[in-house]
């Protein structure tokens, strides 16, 4: 009888592939194949629970029977993606794929699972960062740049749509700096792509052929199929920053005040094209009067990719947070400029006299609120009926606990057309929506 080798003898039973066979799998090891081997690893599936409190007290035989409200509560779960972009274990992932959640958890692709602490989220930007302790370094994707996408390139990503963990599909870029209108907002400055994108994909990674993260994975347009959306590296970095360093985005401020282009503006100005934004205002002493802005000027791009209107300048700067440098290209004289324009934080002191010349109101402390102690005859505040002596509870869903607070939601609203305000007056309560906008 014929001796078999030992590996003859393991070929027979299958356990060693064949030459072939080798060659075969070679041959279908592309580069698709090689990112995602190269990345899986530092995708995670993130499980959030969320506290709902009933809509009322608890029925009669609830507390007939002694049940505590805690038992009345409903624990509701819901799932998302996320990617490691540090050894440390700091993970990105989006902010509405966290937001309000009780309790946070990841299950790495080696089946364990950790709890998450929150570093810092941003409902604006929809990014929120998240840190997971791990006795060893975790397997990291490198966070690339989104600054040279071509339309058309291979585009990959990687999430656990309806909880099927590690699911991987691919296209193309379809478009970059893509703005869209979904439940009554403006989502800006978006990579478009047509690889599949399903609920459960939100904060996982859009990759690029060098296994490269070129965006997070964030949104889907519900009525068209092969329209999915991620939010730029670029941006994505900006943010993350700001988050791991202050734990909030710091507002940027430049100092400019755009409106949109009607046709006899833009025909006096000699554009002869459909977008942008032209220049009303430049504050004094502002980073914009210091880089060269003049009113007139019309913005055409911001950061290489065009400007549709006003509303679309103002949200690609709410991206930009403080201390960084935008670069602009600017129509002007018949001809375009490319501008740098170093961004600060709002001045904190300006925020109040912003309120006066905004909103028409002065505040001060109050009881449970801030307390309006004057009104600018004239002023948005005093056409809605707005009086000396009402209470600002909310300003933009933010309760009014301090001045500081105030400061701060009044510098984060800047650049947008209206501010939502729950003002109570006498023993009731209003949501207003006030103008903002200078020009509006």
């Amino acid at each position: 009888m014929k001796k078999l080798t030992i590996a003859a003898f393991l070929l027979a039973l299958g356990g060693v592939a064949s030459p072939e066979a080798l060659a075969e799998s070679g041959r279908r090891r592309d580069a698709i194949v090689e990112v995602v081997q190269k990345v899986s690893a530092a995708v995670v599936y993130i499980g959030t629970e969320h506290i709902i409190e009933p809509r009322y007290r608890g029925s009669f035989f609830d507390e007939f029977l002694g049940i505590p409200s805690e038992r009345r509560r409903q624990s509701v779960q819901s799932l998302g993606s996320g990617v490691i972009i540090d050894p440390a274990g700091i993970i990105v992932t989006n902010d509405h794929v966290i937001h309000g959640a009780a309790a946070i958890h990841v299950v790495l692709a080696d089946g364990r699972q950790l709890e998450a602490e929150v570093v810092g989220s941003d409902a604006e930007n929809d990014v929120a960062v998240l840190k997971i302790q791990s006795k060893s370094p975790l397997p990291a994707a490198k966070l690339g740049t989104s600054s040279d996408l071509m339309i058309g390139e291979a585009a990959i990503a990687i999430g656990s749509p309806f909880g099927l963990k590690k699911t991987v599909t691919t296209g193309v870029v379809s478009a970059v700096g893509r703005s869209f209108k979904a439940d009554g907002r403006v989502y800006n400055d978006f990579i478009q792509t047509d690889a599949s994108i399903n609920p459960g994909n939100s904060g996982g990674p859009l990759l690029n052929i060098d296994a490269e993260v070129i965006g997070i994975n964030t949104a889907i347009y519900a009525s068209g199929q092969g329209i999915g959306f991620a939010i730029p590296a670029d941006k994505v970095r900006r943010i993350v920053a700001e988050l791991t360093q202050f734990g909030k985005v710091r507002p940027a401020w430049i100092g400019i005040h755009s409106r949109d282009l009607t046709a006899s503006i833009a025909q006096s100005l000699a554009w002869d094209r459909n977008y942008g934004a032209a220049v009303a205002d430049v504050e004094s002493s502002s980073p914009a009067e210091q880089a060269g802005i003049r009113v007139g000027d019309i913005i055409a791009e911001v950061g290489g990719t065009r400007v549709e209107d006003s509303e679309d300048f103002n949200a690609r700067m709410r991206g930009y947070p403080a201390h960084t440098a935008v670069n602009v290209a600017i129509f002007r004289d018949g001809s375009i400029r490319n501008i740098s324009i170093n961004t600060t934080p709002f001045p904190s002191k300006l925020a109040e006299s912003l309120a006066w010349e905004r909103l028409g109101i002065r505040v001060k402390p109050g009881q449970g609120g801030l307390a309006i102690s004057a009104v600018r005859p004239g002023s948005s505040a005093a056409q809605i009926g707005i009086s000396s002596g009402d209470m600002i509870l909310k300003l933009n869903n933010q309760p009014m606990s301090s001045m500081d607070v105030f400061r701060d939601a009044m510098t984060s609203a800047l650049g947008a057309r209206s501010v939502l305000l729950v003002v109570r007056h006498g023993r009731f309560s209003y949501n207003l929506s006030l103008p903002f906008s200078r020009f509006e």
